[in-house]
């Protein structure tokens, strides 16, 4: 009987422990958009140059424009939209601190009707909640995080997201790239355009990682995007092209 107990025990534990991806970290994030923004505009805007010109010169020059402009522009924007939510983070968290210093019962009480809301009974929540309030940083951290929804110690760093941002775009917009320096024309173009839906199949069923998503299905649905943008500045670039002959 012990022993089948203690294998149902444990049984019952490994059902119940489980890990769970940092799902507000901005470094994967940041990476897997930078790849794909980066391979769709640069591919599309590769392919519009071609329609108008084979010529490998003003392709790789547009490609490479193309490149670091927009690597550049996601980097910027990532630096911005951290900075500013962790200025703001920190604006909040500044606040609680001082109404803390300040108004250590109404706190207190605020934190007890959090728990009692949750589920536990008034004495019970009380208690907890002063045990939370011996220690300022501790008090500062849950009230963080349960009116917040922040942890005080896992504020984002902008420098690293603008810098992953910068190289995840780069990467995507290099590959549809590569073929123009060692070809031009209709192969180029021809080979750009597989190495793109490749490369745009594969962000997929890495994104349909994180999310747990069907691979078929994200891959699909990249392609299709980056086959949607090459279609449309495709028909550009010849019509600009015919205009211009």
């Amino acid at each position: 009987m012990g022993s089948r107990h203690d294998h149902d025990h444990g049984h019952e534990h490994s059902h119940m422990v489980h890990d769970h991806r940092d799902v507000q970290g901005g470094a994967a994030r940041a990476a897997v958009f930078g790849i794909s923004d980066g391979l769709v505009s640069n591919v599309a805007l590769i392919l519009g140059v071609a329609a108008a010109s084979t010529e490998a010169s003003p392709v790789v020059i547009a490609g490479v424009s193309g490149l670091l402009a927009g690597a550049a522009s996601m980097a910027a924007g990532e630096y911005v939209s951290m900075k500013a939510q962790n200025e703001l983070i920190e604006r909040e968290l500044r606040i609680e601190r001082e109404s803390l210093a300040q108004n250590p019962q109404g706190e207190l009480r605020e934190l007890q009707t959090i728990y009692a809301q949750r589920g536990l009974d008034q004495q019970m929540a009380r208690e907890l909640a002063e045990a939370v309030h011996e220690d300022p940083e501790v008090a500062l951290e849950v009230h963080a995080r349960e009116e917040l929804g922040v942890d005080p110690d896992d504020i984002g760093d902008p420098i690293g997201a603008a810098l992953s941002s910068f190289v995840a775009f780069a990467l995507g917009a290099v590959l549809p790239l590569i073929p123009w320096f060692l070809m031009e024309g209709t192969a180029a173009t021809v080979v750009s355009v597989t190495v793109g839906l490749i490369a745009a199949a594969v962000v997929g069923i890495v994104l349909a990682r994180f999310t747990e998503r069907s691979p078929l299905r994200t891959a699909a649905r990249q392609v299709s995007w980056a086959a949607g943008a090459c279609i449309i500045t495709f028909g550009i670039g010849t019509l600009l092209g015919t205009t211009v002959a």
